[in-house]
């Protein structure tokens, strides 16, 4: 494997997240139920995952702060776009994820 020093390994990073959050904006038509159904994790877990980096950090963001990131837009207005009733299956996928313990 290739060494690679701390400094660029976390410009790698920071590009392959930058990357994945153009994805998933790209991705509109994907719901986040989806993505918790599939991956055990969605935009919203993103976001928390992002505030909870920026606290450790002395950074105060806020979860709509976090989320408009993420999103790109306002959490309420990507909601208005492109959110959709999630069909029986998802939901009831997802409860059984969720009452498994198998949660982000």
């Amino acid at each position: 494997m290739t060494s690679i020093d701390r400094a660029t390994a976390t410009e790698l990073e920071a590009a392959a997240f930058r990357h994945l959050l153009e994805h998933l904006r790209q991705r509109t038509d994907v719901q986040n139920i989806d993505l918790m159904n599939l991956a055990g994790f969605c935009r919203n877990c993103l976001s928390n995952w992002y505030q909870e980096a920026a606290a450790e950090r002395g950074i105060a963001l806020s979860k709509d702060e976090s989320r408009e990131i993420v999103y790109g837009m306002p959490y309420k207005e990507w909601q208005s776009r492109y959110q959709t009733d999630a069909p029986p299956e998802a939901q009831a996928a997802f409860a059984k994820s969720q009452a498994t313990g198998h949660k982000p």
